[in-house]
């Protein structure tokens, strides 16, 4: 288990109460879900999307549900971030493997409320064997900026 050392550092700086749980090797967010024996529309699923000027936001969705990029839209054509980008945002973190945490990496977020009305949630630790456990309201503690609007198909 490895958990990000961003996470880390902002879970002890919010004073979040959580705990690890470790699972197989898995990779995707459905794919953990299923591994660790938890619902997968209390696992976030982090997507990164560019604005092709340098913005990044994160977009976190149920492991259960797809995001809809014309919900997403605004102002901003957002796109799909390539992978070799995320991983150089996400220098912390094993490909693939992003906690639902935006601020530390310097993007801003949108969380869909499909996720914020369940009890608690489970996010990336960093690593592809990890999740991080905790309440909503402490995740809700730990991303204060957050946007929460709907942006699931």
């Amino acid at each position: 288990m490895r958990m990000a050392k961003t996470l880390q550092r902002s879970l002890e700086q919010a004073h979040c109460e959580f705990d690890i749980v470790a699972h197989p090797h898995s990779a995707s967010s459905l794919e953990t879900a299923r591994a660790a024996g938890i619902p997968a529309e209390r696992v976030a699923k982090s997507v990164i999307l560019d604005d092709r000027h340098g913005h990044y936001l994160m977009a976190v969705v149920p492991a259960s549900q797809n995001l809809d990029l014309g919900k997403v839209r605004g102002a901003e054509e957002w796109q799909l971030t390539n992978e070799s980008t995320i991983a150089g945002l996400f220098t912390d973190c094993e490909r693939g493997a992003v906690p639902a945490l935006s601020e530390p990496y310097g993007m801003n977020m949108v969380v869909d409320p499909l996720l914020t009305r369940q009890q608690d949630i489970y996010l990336e630790a960093g690593d592809h064997k990890s999740l991080v456990h905790m309440r909503m309201d402490q995740f809700l503690k730990l991303v204060p900026s957050a946007e929460v609007r709907e942006v699931c198909r």
